[in-house]
């Protein structure tokens, strides 16, 4: 029997019962829905898999065994108002949300107008504005933590709100995505903070051709999660539309009423192969091939509604046909779409018009000076104030300490706990939760303590971060800037010492600033702060509180624009290009020149690394001549090695000789302080290399 027991949740549609236990029967209109959503998505399969044969599309994933599942939870959601971050093979989700067939479609034939990404991502990654589906990478794992960053967004907005207009937050994956980290730094912050977030997990028990048993602990997502605390577990049989539709109802009743997120483990079938690239018969017996093809939801369902009369014979026959007319009409329609025009493949990578007013003329300052971490603290604070959606957090930032250099001292104080907190110590989390608060409108600037501890953060800001914008043709943006405390001369050995500038500038869609004083620090936070688009802004640990770097404070309007670089020292005979900690040195090593030899010897400071200033470094090569690079990083594929390659392709016939530079050597900075200033740019250093350059 289809009439059966089940909670009333306060989303349902026809009810509201504060979550009191009654007996309620599935409206009649439900089933049929899930069944025409179920069966067009198994029929979409079966056409999408022809098509490929027929070479009209390069590659198909499918969601055939699933959809029962998907379609149950969708049911439960509210379209337009929660927050959906789906993974590749929930089709099924889609269309019962509310997403049009032909649009799947025109993403399968990757047409310029199909809206998930227009032609940009490979097919079955999804994303819908109206729908709030945030865009899906391929990267397995990745959106857990995004879907966190957007759940603290609505737990933030819910407080005020009636229960039924509440916004929770759904993630789903496969299990073997489970066995990235991202997937428990997700759950933990997730049950810290009683998030309103649902963990849809499709179980089916192979990540491609690798067993559940070869994945997980006692081959058991649900029971390895049982020692979260305030972590709603639920391990449905997701071939079983009706007892899915209960456990989503429970689920997001409680979600919703602020109980702590939900973790649903549906055990489903993968009828297709992992995908068309895969042949499952290779690694699955035929035995358990024929078994799952019995157990299929969709021929449970239909099962049930014969059974239970739902649909005459007549009807049902009427219904398959409609489902068959209307993936034909919606085939035809999204192949006479047009492809991507050639001229478009560099368009939404950054945001393309001006996206802040930058007031590089206004260089009025306050009296007195002030020091480079004082500078960063005052530019959030005044952010802060500016703009209320911004929100700081990262490792130690909160509280009296105010970070390990101070640099968000008092901020806590000023603007409170929700938008000064402290981080779990896990990078990745840091950035991925940013970015999904980033999508909701929020203004992350978070830390990272060291840069040396940057790196398991890189595929959330490689894969996830950077390309947000260009994989959802701009329909999604993550401006968030991350703050990195970087380079040596502290003595912090290998792992407090690292610059990381010409790994990150290979990233497209990333904006990197590295400032060398305290003004310019200033400047460039508070643009960074209100650009549209992702910036690593870098910050020379050693310049914090040196008086070199410092500069008189410059007021509350006073920003820079990025690619401006600025003729620290003007000269004649050499150009040196720099930035960071290495512009002091340059500084020191020109004058020295110029008293020692008469050379004169012109210093660029280019202050952002994304984008420099080409039209400033051509005027000084144009100028001198001769030209040294110098940078702290490496020396071997060093950011320097970019700056000569365009400086040769643009300037080579106005240099009269080779192009040197000076970097790091490329070894691990070491501790001990005569090793790491044997290992390190220094003053003497940059002008041996002036002068074989003024002799050459």
């Amino acid at each position: 029997m289809i009439l059966q027991k089940a909670k009333t949740i306060g989303n349902d549609v026809n009810h509201f019962m504060n979550g009191e236990t009654i007996y309620q029967i599935l409206p009649k209109k439900y089933i049929i829905e899930a069944y025409r959503w179920l069966l067009t998505t198994r029929k979409l399969d079966q056409k999408l898999l022809v098509l490929l044969k027929q070479g009209k599309a390069p590659f198909h994933v499918g969601a055939s065994g699933h959809e029962a599942a998907q379609i149950a939870m969708a049911m439960n959601l509210k379209p337009g108002q929660d927050w959906a971050y789906p993974y590749y093979r929930d089709i099924a989700f889609l269309l019962a949300l509310g997403a049009p067939l032909q649009d799947i479609i025109s993403e399968y034939f990757s047409k310029d107008t199909a809206p998930h990404s227009g032609g940009r991502q490979l097919y079955g990654h999804w994303s819908s504005k109206s729908l709030n589906i945030v865009s899906q990478s391929s990267p397995t794992g990745s959106q857990f933590l995004q879907a966190v960053g957007t759940a603290m967004a609505c737990k933030w907005e819910n407080q005020n709100k009636p229960v039924h207009k509440k916004e929770v937050v759904y993630v789903s994956s496969g299990e073997g995505a489970t066995s990235e980290g991202d997937f428990y730094e997700a759950l933990n912050w997730a049950t810290r903070e009683k998030l309103p977030v649902i963990f849809f997990i499709e179980d089916n028990r192979y990540a491609i051709s690798v067993p559940a048993s070869e994945q997980i602990t006692g081959g058991s997502l649900y029971d390895l999660t049982s020692g979260y605390k305030d972590l709603h577990r639920f391990n449905p049989n997701g071939n079983d539309f009706f007892e899915m539709y209960d456990v989503t109802r429970k689920a997001c009743d409680l979600v919703r009423k602020g109980e702590g997120p939900s973790l649903i483990v549906a055990n489903v079938h993968r009828l297709l192969p992992h995908s068309s690239s895969d042949n499952h018969a290779q690694y699955r017996p035929k035995e358990e091939l024929e078994r799952i093809f019995q157990e299929d939801c969709l021929v449970q369902l239909e099962e049930k509604i014969d059974e239970e009369s739902v649909l005459t014979p007549e009807e049902l026959k009427h219904l398959r046909d409609e489902v068959s007319q209307t993936i034909e009409q919606a085939v035809s329609w999204a192949s006479s779409q047009p492809d991507p025009q050639p001229d478009s493949v560099s368009l939404h990578l950054m945001d393309s018009e001006q996206d802040v007013k930058v007031h590089s003329n206004d260089n009025s300052t306050k009296v007195g000076s002030i020091v480079m971490v004082d500078a960063i603290n005052h530019a959030l604070h005044e952010e802060m104030n500016a703009n209320d959606k911004l929100v700081v957090y990262g490792e130690d930032v909160a509280g009296f300490k105010g970070g390990v250099f101070s640099a968000t001292k008092g901020l806590m104080q000023a603007f409170g706990k929700q938008r000064v907190f402290n981080s779990p110590l896990a990078e990745s989390s840091i950035v991925g939760t940013a970015i999904g608060l980033a999508v909701k409108g929020y203004k992350p600037v978070v830390e990272i303590q060291f840069a040396d501890y940057i790196w398991t953060a890189m595929n959330q800001i490689r894969n996830e971060l950077a390309m947000m914008r260009y994989r959802s043709k701009s329909d999604w943006i993550s401006p968030m800037v991350i703050r990195v405390p970087v380079g040596g001369y502290i003595h912090g050995g290998h792992y407090h010492s690292q610059n990381i500038e010409s790994i990150f500038s290979h990233i497209p869609g990333l904006y990197i600033a590295f400032p060398s004083n305290a003004a310019d620090a200033k400047r460039l936070l508070k643009t960074a702060c209100r650009k549209n688009d992702p910036v690593l802004f870098l910050e020379h640990k050693y310049l914090y509180r040196q008086n070199f770097a410092k500069s008189p404070e410059p007021t509350e309007n006073s920003l820079l624009a990025f690619g401006k670089a600025r003729v620290v020292r003007e000269g004649r005979d050499i150009s040196i290009i720099t930035y960071g900690v290495t512009v002091h040195h340059s500084v020191a090593a020109a004058k020295e020149m110029e008293k020692k030899y008469g050379v004169s010897v012109e210093v660029i400071d280019l202050r952002t690394i994304i984008p420099y200033d080409k039209k400033t470094i051509l005027e000084s090569v144009k100028k001198t001549g001769k030209v040294l690079v110098a940078h702290e990083d490496n020396l071997t594929q060093g950011f320097a090695g970019e700056l000569i390659s365009f400086i040769i392709e643009q300037a080579f016939e106005y240099l009269d000789a080779p192009i040197l530079r000076m970097g790091s050597l490329d070894i691990p900075i070491p501790y001990n302080p005569i090793l790491e200033k044997e290992a390190l740019p220094n003053q003497e250093k940059i002008i041996q290399q002036l002068e074989k350059l003024a002799k050459y």
